[in-house]
């Protein structure tokens, strides 16, 4: 009971909506008046009555929360919630001083810890206590209710708390997730922890006396669960928090009071030994009661919490509450594994497992991570782990990654301390793993991987092999084993992914180089320890991923490592590695290359050509490298002599350019083998081609062999060498003069004739464009340019697709070099070289990419490998892209586009990506000439279709509906933004309305022109016109169409009707055509509704008209009905009304369609008579300059 009376009235406080708001600065008020303010806050504690306290602790957040006070001003915190809000530092002696209180006056200070509790939940109400004195009276269960007044808007609980009835009300917005552990900002991010910590520190110090009173406990338990029952979230997650570590607090309880037991019972032990009675003995058994009492007493507390607040929200809607309930029953098994480290409690953490929420799944796993990574508690959790253990395997495909990172760490925790719980199959879903994308789970993946294969007992016995120079080998049965389950991975494509994944725990068997190499170099003669053909490959691919990676120190391209800095020791690790790396290699490297070098091992010997980039050859000496990279270019020397494939080529120049760095004091040693191997190359090839061109009757085979051979072997070495001073074009442009004449060289040749004279001027203009070259040296090169660009135009007329293709493209990047960059460049060394392309040569090249490039799907089907249709669609695409950077750099005219984007629907699947992007590149350039040419490829499709169909052009047949298709495509590329492509569409429509009336109908003037339909296409960009510019446009339309032209109504006029109703729609500027209907035939059904629809119009029209009008009223009604025009029009009406008689009869054909479309032109062509008159007088002239000026309206 209540030891002071007045508190059996009901005791309130007022806590203001504003106490989680306070500014930064106020926090900092409080961290730095905590120390000062403490000092004197036990005495304030004491003078203070309560209602004075709660009066101060109102005023105090008032003051906070006003934002005025300057930050030098002393806080002076007053409530335990203001205490945790200022942090750790002011907790311990708060405590004690609360304890102190709490055993004068525990009422006063109880009551003040609950609410604290009510504090920290954010409520921004009121909370009263009122005593009870009859356990049993009836009105009690009545009274714990939680319910919502309306009319004062408040939620108001009712709840028993021992001795009181606590009844705390706020407002209904307490439930919107504000409150202080989901606050963000600094002022809360430290709250959780501080609020956590508080409760540990009072456990902490109540252990020995209060807390076994059966009094605090009971309350603060009671509390708990009430508020941890209610609808409310922030009562619920902030209650349940807080019970979860209680609970945690309690069980460090318990196990120091088995500690003291333990140490009670062993001193009973020794004080029973003798025989006389012993006073100790006495006091040591009194002890120990009073220990069992205590341990059964927080048996009993534990039990309650589980019981009341565990079981209940574990399985909480909130996520954030299900993940504190399993978070913290993972601390309780590790800490008290003899209790709750069983079945029945595992239980909640394998079900939790199945969570739909990611950060419950996390915390089990995290959980779990505690308690597998101990070989004792594996033992008893072997049940656990038989039924959860295909679960946590699943979990490894978790879509979020840090989940399966766990659940692959919890698995290799698994493999190394439970005995065969994992079978070979388990092993095998994680296995593929290490070549993931995302670099934490490869990681966690190869530590199991590392687990598997290294670490069993079978292969923890390190070998030892005798070499020549009787140095011990060891991790050869590791490096085995990798090489093997490389070999056996589907991912076998991805060495350095492997790699990467074991690199940080597996490092000592992957910087093992001497090892490799040893395992690369033995004999055959051991056929037991020899490696087989691929496993040899293998371990090369291998082997340059660990290079490359011990160089960089970076994860292979697409494993995302984020931005990460590297720190001083991980630079000097590098550094080290890299050292150690060229001290092996540098020495093994040229016998690797000489062993399988000769052998033709293609794969290998790429591998091997990759490894010089990766030397560190500034640390060395000259007179140390000497030997040993004379070695080296003699054998790169030899391999460029004997192989012809290009890849190995192309990496034997890539080695010989890393060698001659100009920054090594090696370099003047790799200039001179250079020279000597292209004096050899091409002393050899000039004999040929002398011989050549004095037979004059073409090669044999073998000497074609060696000519193309030769050329191949000079053609790849100077792509990345300059080898200009033996001045080979003259030679490569003799042999092409010849084939050109003769045609008595083969493609292969031509081609690396072509690729060798076009190296040689991009060398020559690298020098000009430096200023190292002479005039005599510049003017020549000019010569020598455009002669070679005169034989690659010769040679698009070759028969073979090889030559002209790659002619083709060669071609085009001379033109792009000698006259986009040359002139952009603005310098005046290279300003002579500019070489603009005539109309001639551009006609040819479109020619040559409608031709090879743009060919009908039917002339593939013969080609049934699908791997062979994609080399060759590649190998278009590269021609159609080449072409279009010439577009797109303005190197030819804009207006060839044309051809190019009128393909654009046709061979959208093939080139679309290609021609929407030059097409958008192309309206960056200039607006106007883009949309000319747009309209200019829709008019040539549109005259093809007029040639193959004659004068009765079909509008419905595919044909046309493809090309309005296409009109709309090109309408949707400009863009929502209708002023910045104002101009343009006006320039668009004028040359579309001229094109559409340039040409008269042979058959008469009473005829539509020939090209009248396209202005059903031109509809299709009326849309991106502004309202103003609908206008003007619809004023230069009216100077092409006659009074004849307006009055007619037939079929073959409706695009007219079509496109000048287009530009009246003024209700939406970005409104569908009005023709986008008319894009196929109508169906039957559609047919005879719209027959039906059209009688039920007329017969309306008709009653209407008859109804109540005579002939005058009509007058008054439309007064434009004494023009001719409109007399016109209405004998037009009155000739639809006539033939809605016959429509029962007549089926919906040409004629059933002629009356429909009459009837519609008639309704259109009046209304825009009206709508004309009504306009103009609204136009103003001011808007519509720009867009008269482009159209020419007022030059007549």
């Amino acid at each position: 009971m209540i030891a002071e009376p007045e508190l059996s009235s009901r005791i309130s406080l007022q806590k203001e909506s504003e106490s989680h708001s306070e500014p930064d600065n106020d926090l900092e008020n409080q961290r730095r008046g905590s120390e000062g303010s403490l000092l004197s806050w036990k005495k304030r504690r004491r003078d203070q009555s309560e209602k004075g306290r709660r009066r101060s602790s109102v005023c105090s957040r008032k003051n906070r929360t006003s934002g005025h006070r300057q930050r030098d001003e002393e806080f002076e915190a007053v409530t335990l919630f203001e205490v945790v809000m200022m942090g750790k530092s002011a907790m311990q002696p708060v405590v004690n001083d609360w304890i102190e209180e709490y055993k004068q006056d525990r009422d006063t200070a109880l009551l003040d810890l609950i609410i604290f509790f009510i504090q920290c939940s954010g409520c921004r109400g009121m909370v009263t206590a009122e005593v009870f004195q009859n356990m049993h009276s009836p009105d009690i269960r009545r009274k714990m209710t939680e319910e919502f007044d309306e009319e004062t808007g408040l939620q108001y609980k009712k709840f028993m708390v021992y001795p009181w009835i606590l009844n705390v009300t706020w407002p209904l917005d307490l439930d919107s997730g504000d409150y202080p552990l989901t606050m963000s900002g600094p002022n809360w991010k430290k709250f959780k922890s501080n609020f956590c910590e508080f409760l540990s520190v009072l456990i902490q110090h109540c252990q020995y006396t209060i807390i076994h009173d059966e009094y605090l406990m009971d309350t603060v338990i009671s509390l708990l669960t009430g508020l941890s029952d209610s609808q409310v979230r922030a009562f619920r997650h902030t209650s349940t928090l807080a019970a979860m570590k209680l609970m945690t607090a309690l069980i460090n309880v318990s196990l120091s009071l088995r500690v003291q037991l333990q140490n009670s019972q062993r001193q009973c032990a020794v004080e029973k030994i003798g025989q006389r009675p012993n006073r100790r003995l006495e006091t040591y058994l009194q002890k120990k009661k009073e220990i069992i009492e205590k341990q059964e007493n927080i048996e009993n507390l534990m039990n309650a919490i589980f019981k009341g607040i565990f079981l209940h929200r574990y399985r909480d809607a909130l996520p954030e509450i299900r993940a504190i309930c399993i978070e913290e029953i993972g601390v309780w098994m590790k800490s008290c594994s003899d209790r709750f480290l069983t079945d029945s409690y595992l239980k909640y953490v394998g079900w939790t497992l199945h969570d739909k929420q990611s950060e419950v799944r996390l915390k089990c796993l995290i959980g779990l991570l505690g308690l597998y990574s101990d070989k004792g508690h594996c033992s008893k959790m072997d049940l656990f782990t038989c039924r959860f253990k295909d679960r946590i395997i699943s979990m490894t495909l978790d879509k979020e990654s840090e989940v399966a990172v766990q659940a692959i760490k919890v698995l290799t925790l698994m493999l190394q301390n439970c005995d065969e719980v994992l079978t070979s199959r388990d092993c095998e879903q994680l296995y593929h793993f290490v070549y993931s994308a995302h670099r934490a789970v490869a990681l966690a993946a190869g530590e199991f991987l590392h687990r598997k294969l290294f670490c069993s007992q079978e292969s923890e016995v390190q070998d030892e092999m005798p070499e020549r120079n009787e140095k011990p080998i060891r991790n050869l049965n590791h490096i085995r084993t990798l090489v093997n389950f490389y070999q056996e991975s589907e991912d076998s494509a991805r060495p350095a992914y492997l790699v990467d994944s074991l690199w940080d725990c597996s490092a000592f068997i992957l910087k093992d180089w001497e090892s490799m190499t040893a395992l690369l170099l033995e004999g055959g003669d051991s056929e037991e320890e020899a490696l087989t053909h691929l496993q040899k490959k293998a371990l090369v691919e291998i082997m340059l991923s660990t290079i490359r990676q011990a160089a960089e120190g970076l994860p292979p391209g697409g494993r995302c490592l984020g931005k990460k800095v590297q720190m001083m020791k991980e630079r000097k690790s590098l550094t080290d590695d890299r050292a150690k790396l060229t001290e092996h290699f540098i020495v093994i490297l040229p016998q690797l290359l000489a062993k399988y070098s000769v052998d033709g091992e293609k794969v290998i010997t790429v591998n091997l050509l990759q490894i010089p980039q990766y030397f560190d050859l500034e640390g060395y000496g000259t007179a140390q490298l000497e030997k040993h990279l004379g070695a080296l270019l003699k054998q790169l020397k030899e391999i460029v002599e004997q192989q012809t494939d290009s890849e190995v080529l192309e990496f034997c120049s890539k080695a010989y350019l890393v060698l001659s760095n100009e920054d090594l004091a090696t370099q003047g040693q790799v200039d001179s083998a250079k020279i000597q191997l292209f004096d050899q190359l091409v002393g050899k090839l000039n004999g040929m081609l002398k011989d050549f061109l004095h037979k004059g009757d073409g090669f044999g085979d073998r000497e074609s062999h060696q000519m193309w051979s030769t050329l191949k072997r000079i053609t790849t070495f100077h792509n990345a060498h300059d080898i200009t001073r033996w001045n080979l074009l003259n030679s490569t442009c003799k042999l092409l003069k010849s084939d050109l004449e003769n045609g008595n060289v083969s493609e292969q040749i031509i081609i690396q004739a072509i690729l060798c004279s076009y190296y040689y001027i991009m060398w020559q203009l690298s020098k000009v464009s430096e200023g190292t070259s002479s005039k005599n040296m510049q003017e020549s090169l000019r010569k020598q340019m455009r002669g070679f660009c005169h034989i690659c135009r010769q040679y698009l007329s070759n028969s073979s697709s090889t030559v002209k293709e790659q002619a083709f493209i060669i071609l085009c990047d001379l033109l792009l070099v000698f006259s986009h960059e040359v002139l952009s460049s603005g310098s005046e060394k290279t300003e002579p070289f500019a070489y603009v392309p005539d109309s001639s040569l551009q006609s040819e090249l479109v020619t040559f990419v409608l031709d090879h490039v743009f060919i009908a799907r039917d002339s593939e089907l013969i080609d049934k490998d699908d791997e062979c249709k994609v080399g060759k669609l590649h190998k278009r695409r590269n021609l159609l892209a080449a072409f279009c950077k010439l577009i797109v750099f303005s190197v030819v005219e804009m207006d060839v586009a044309a051809d190019i984007f009128k393909q654009y629907i046709k061979y959208y699947i093939d080139y679309g990506d290609i021609i929407k992007e030059t097409l958008s590149r192309t309206r960056q350039i200039d607006k106007i000439q883009c949309a000319k040419t747009l309209i200019q490829s829709l008019k040539q499709l549109f005259n093809e279709l007029l040639q193959g169909q004659g004068c009765s052009l079909d509008r419905w047949s595919q044909p046309f509906t493809s090309i309005k298709d296409l009109a709309r495509r090109f309408s949707l590329t400009f863009g929502l933004d209708q002023l910045k492509t104002r101009e343009a569409m006006a320039m668009l429509h004028k040359n579309g309305i001229e094109f559409a009336f340039k040409d008269d109908n042979t058959k008469g003037k009473k005829e539509p022109p020939l090209n009248l339909a396209f202005l059903d296409i031109l509809s299709e960009f009326s849309p991106k016109l502004l309202k103003t510019d609908k206008r003007t446009v619809y004023n230069y339309l009216e100077r092409f169409v006659t009074d004849q032209m307006a009055a007619e109504s037939g079929e073959e006029w409706l695009p007219l009707i079509s496109y000048r109703r287009s530009l009246l729609d003024c209700r939406d500027d970005d409104t569908v055509s009005t023709s986008s209907s008319d894009r196929s035939l109508p169906s039957p059904v559609q047919q005879k509704s719209k027959t039906t629809s059209l009688k039920r119009k007329l017969d309306t029209e008709d009653s209407v008209s008859h109804t109540g009008l005579n002939e005058d009223q009509s007058v008054k009604i439309s007064p434009s009905s004494l023009t001719p025009q409109s007399v016109a029009l209405r004998e037009n009406e009155k000739r639809a009304s006539r033939m809605d008689s016959h429509m029962k009869e007549l089926p919906l054909g040409k004629d059933g369609m002629q009356s429909l479309y009459s009837e519609y032109g008639t309704t259109t062509m009046r209304k825009t008579d009206e709508l004309m008159e009504e306009d103009t007088a609204k136009l103003v002239a001011g808007d519509l300059d720009d867009l008269n000026e482009i159209l020419d309206i007022d030059n007549d």
